[in-house]
């Protein structure tokens, strides 16, 4: 089951968004929002001391992707970004255009499917041959090629020449 996102009207309480830059900005927040704890009036005040006016969702994990907490709950800051400039929530996956995590200018950002998604992945740092679906079978001492079409992966075959197994990939 998909969790429920945050309401678009409360990220624009909670933040402001600046599409051309790609940032997240903490608007101050209301003292309604600190209701539950035990003295609101101070809460509220230390909050916006310490958050009021600066960048938000900056952190990486890692990744490259910026992220942070929002109510306390986990949110990207692209997909923010995206909500708070077209007024809904992605249906599914945004991609960033130049493939460059960070860079969350409205203008580098795009709705695209989960497949669309992994079809323009980067080629992983573990990939030996330089070029996708191409990879080194120890076993057979062959170059072997593979593509993924529509969920299914589909085997090329096996090639003694890393060059025609390019080519077969093409």
């Amino acid at each position: 089951m998909k969790k429920k996102s945050i309401p678009i009207e409360t990220l624009r309480t909670l933040l402001s968004c600046d599409p051309v830059a790609g940032t997240l900005t903490w608007r101050h927040r209301p003292l309604e929002y600190f209701a539950e704890t035990k003295n609101p009036e101070r809460h509220c005040a230390v909050w916006n001391t310490k958050y009021a006016g600066k960048e938000a969702l900056m952190t990486d994990k890692g990744n490259g992707y910026r992220r942070g907490s929002i109510l306390n709950r986990l949110y990207s800051a692209h997909r923010v970004i995206w909500a708070m400039t077209t007024g809904a929530w992605p249906p599914e996956d945004i991609d960033h255009v130049n493939g460059v995590r960070d860079d969350n200018r409205i203008e580098n950002l795009r709705a695209v499917t989960r497949a669309e998604n992994l079809r323009n992945q980067a080629m992983r740092r573990t990939n030996t041959s330089g070029v996708m679906g191409v990879s080194w079978h120890r076993a057979a001492g062959k170059w072997q090629v593979h593509i993924k079409a529509d969920g299914k992966q589909i085997h090329l075959g096996l090639f003694d020449d890393k060059d025609e197994a390019i080519a077969a990939r093409a």
